[in-house]
């Protein structure tokens, strides 16, 4: 998606699970719209590979290497990007965690590990809690702010695994409406998005034909979102044309939660 605007120019911004997915594409559209980005993730070559992408476009960006659910890594994180770009204005908090040892494990609650639950929760939430704690005073020193969560359909539909994936986004919505109440009259807003199927090659190779045939079935729109697509939206929440927009949960899902599950039915029995 070509972009033309410079919404962001002379603001900088942080991204967690950015190097890869939803993360990665934000992290694009923020620096293709003049921000400074720090690129953080677990993984510090893909945290790399993303901000060696922001460069080469002609961007601004640094790779930050970060376990969310550790405070004092993430503290590090937001002083790496206060330090390098001289302010912090936009956190999108996106880190999750979908290792197979983790997410892959993450099925009938009777039988759960309950390390899987924990270390879920960890990263999706208490990540996301850290990132508010420390970025907020570096917002807040330069007036005002903008944070986003990403949550996820799970939050608001429950399927027969993935419980406790879906519990910590459902958490995050809660918090997205505390942290918007919380310092909204200081001048920072906080909003998520809810996205439902975001189509990356992996998503494909991870589902297979049979189940990508099941989701397009769930949503009312002929495609499916990509993570430019939720980018797009993450990029409108954290800029001043959203100023008024906080306390939020926008859907970003082609449809899939506004309606009834008959549809998907109706289509599926029609294959």
């Amino acid at each position: 998606m070509e972009v033309s605007t410079r919404r962001f120019a002379g603001r900088a911004a942080l991204v967690t699970g950015g190097g890869s997915g939803i993360g990665a594409a934000c992290a694009v559209r923020l620096a293709a719209e003049g921000a400074a980005v720090a690129v953080a993730d677990i993984r510090a070559d893909a945290a790399a590979s993303t901000a060696a992408r922001i460069e080469a476009a002609g961007g601004t960006a640094c790779a930050l290497t970060c376990d969310v659910a550790d405070e004092k890594q993430m503290a590090a994180a937001v002083s790496d990007a206060v330090s390098r770009f001289g302010r912090l204005d936009a956190l999108h908090a996106n880190a999750a965690c979908l290792d197979p040892e983790v997410y892959g494990r993450d099925l009938d609650l009777l039988d759960m590990d309950a390390g899987v639950w924990d270390r879920t929760m960890e990263v999706n939430l208490r990540g996301a809690m850290l990132g508010v704690k420390h970025a907020v005073p570096a917002m807040l020193a330069g007036g005002a702010g903008a944070i986003v969560f990403t949550s996820s359909v799970s939050a608001l539909l429950a399927d027969s695994a993935h419980a406790a994936y879906g519990a910590s986004k459902a958490a995050l919505l809660s918090l997205t409406r505390y942290v918007a109440t919380m310092y909204g009259s200081r001048g920072v807003r906080c909003n998520a998005v809810v996205p439902a199927l975001v189509l990356t090659p992996r998503a494909a190779g991870a589902l297979g034909e049979e189940r990508l045939r099941d989701k397009a079935a769930e949503r009312l729109l002929p495609w499916a979102a990509d993570p430019g697509d939720v980018a797009a939206v993450v990029a409108f929440l954290l800029s001043d044309e959203a100023r008024c927009v906080t306390g939020q949960a926008l859907a970003v899902d082609c449809g899939t939660t506004a309606h009834r599950p008959e549809h998907a039915l109706r289509a599926r029995a029609a294959r």
